[in-house]
């Protein structure tokens, strides 16, 4: 397939496409902007949470938080994806496909928690068995049920959920603060406010009269299921790996302060993660419509995903590089200073992990889904192999790197698969003006890199203001998209 042109356009979309794009629109401006709203207040629980625990309790909390997350894989069996496309496509099934991954779920909820008691008595936490277990299982209903609210794009409801979501731990967190609560209590903090979600969805899917929850068995369903979900079990299995696996050898191979320092850094990193996997989630439903009843406009779908995430990746990554000193002071406090050279390194990933989406959803919505598992595969070989030789010398900072050239190259990977199997995304012509503009961007803030406490406010604003005007001076933003843009908005109101 044919690069695009410079002036890119080929992004002028199809007069019948504006219908979809425009609700994709709507729908990620309302999510976005109470996840925007949701992540202020959880970066606020997390100082928090951050300065009432030691770096070593700290380290040990998030290793607990990583173990659940990788455990969780043996409850999923790649029914979370596969019910988003198939309840996307056949809306009058939701109920029973909703029916039948509960109930698989809760029959693998045994397998898990003796996975997970293995794993944390090999690591001397034993005694978060239950309440770890517990967070576990509702994380993953939580999951599930707010899905069947991404299948029928009505999504409304989940900004008032997660906003409710990051009140409700935040106030669990402050009150443990107070009352000088440790490692068990938060964890408990974190299971009650995934249990808030689980009434939450609940009551909006039968109120909405999309589903009512309750308990369904079919063999024959669950295992078409199966077989069909294997390879997005897989690639969950492996992603869920290479993106979790890192905390857990720093605390394993290094020290539990090694790995509190390790993920100090990464948590600004993995919250501004929410950005992309909020447009993957509400993007996907609607580039799998594409791929079954427009196929001519998938891939156009698919460069403006990427060039979108790109133009919102791109600017963060740089401007957390320059800024890492006076924002791990700011955010994180004076006894994770040693935390700034992974903040650094670890924004280099950032950028990459925000194109790496558009990827995934390509490959996914157009039933590539196995295609996608190889490239999880050879990520997680390389984030392994990398970690194993890495962490032993250089500890935290081994670790940052790791995770740098793991999305190198899974970004590879899904490019050439998305190229063999959708169409070739030109990441060259797509690209070039928007990495130069944030360059420019990172040249005139360097010289503000010495502010510090609330008044790196001031090279953040300054920063956003030379960024958007090199993208308009460099053409980065071509003059068909800015117009598809203001249609889409004017369909979407």
């Amino acid at each position: 397939m044919a690069e695009l042109s410079d002036s890119d356009s080929a992004f002028e979309p199809p007069a019948v496409s504006l219908g979809l794009g425009s609700r994709a629109l709507r729908n990620t401006i309302v999510v976005l902007t109470a996840k925007v709203i949701a992540r202020l207040i959880a970066l606020v629980t997390v100082l928090y949470l951050i300065r009432h625990l030691s770096v070593g309790n700290y380290g040990s909390f998030n290793v607990l938080v990583n173990f659940t997350a990788i455990v969780s894989v043996v409850l999923d069996l790649g029914f979370n994806v596969l019910f988003v496309r198939e309840a996307a496509r056949h809306h009058s099934e939701i109920q029973r496909y909703l029916r039948n991954v509960m109930s698989i779920r809760l029959l693998m909820s045994a397998l898990s928690f003796v996975l997970l008691a293995a794993v944390l008595y090999s690591i001397g936490l034993t005694g978060l068995l239950v309440p770890g277990f517990f967070l576990m299982v509702l994380t993953s209903y939580s999951s599930l049920l707010r899905n069947g609210l991404y299948a029928v794009q009505q999504l409304g409801y989940e900004a008032i959920a997660v906003v409710l979501e990051s009140i409700i731990l935040l106030a669990l967190v402050l009150y443990g603060g107070r009352t000088h609560q440790g490692i068990f209590y938060y964890v408990w903090a974190y299971a009650i406010q995934y249990a808030f979600s689980c009434v939450f969805f609940a009551v909006v899917l039968a109120a909405k009269r999309i589903a009512v929850i309750g308990w369904r068995f079919e063999p024959d369903l669950l295992r078409e299921w199966f077989w069909k979900g294997l390879p997005f079990a897989l690639t969950f299995v492996l992603t869920i790996l290479y993106f979790r696996i890192d905390q857990p050898l720093v605390y394993v191979l290094r020290s539990p302060t090694d790995a509190g320092y390790y993920a100090a850094a990464y948590k600004p990193i993995e919250s501004l993660l929410f950005v992309p996997m909020t447009f993957l989630s509400i993007v996907f439903p609607v580039l799998s419509i594409y791929y079954h009843e427009r196929k001519a406009e998938l891939i156009d779908a698919v460069n403006r995903f990427y060039k979108a995430l790109l133009l919102m990746g791109w600017p963060v990554a740089i401007g957390i590089f320059v800024l890492a000193g006076p924002l791990t002071s700011l955010l994180l406090g004076s006894q994770y200073l040693p935390s700034e050279a992974a903040l650094r390194i670890l924004s280099l990933a950032l950028g990459i992990a925000f194109v790496n989406n558009a990827f995934i959803g390509a490959l996914n919505a157009s039933d590539r889904q196995s295609s996608f598992t190889w490239a999880a595969g050879w990520s997680l070989l390389a984030n392994v192999a990398l970690n194993l030789a890495l962490i032993p010398l250089f500890g935290y900072l081994g670790a940052s790197v790791a995770t740098v050239l793991t999305e190198i190259v899974l970004g590879v990977a899904a490019w050439l698969l998305t190229a063999r199997y959708v169409g070739q995304v030109p990441i060259v012509t797509l690209s070039w003006r928007v990495v130069l503009a944030g360059l420019v961007m990172g040249v005139a803030i360097f010289p503000l890199r010495s502010f510090s406490g609330v008044e790196v406010a001031i090279p953040i604003i300054a920063g956003a203001v030379v960024y958007a005007a090199a993208v308009l001076l460099l053409r980065a933003l071509s003059g068909e998209e800015i117009a598809w843009a203001r249609r889409a908005l004017a369909l979407a109101r």
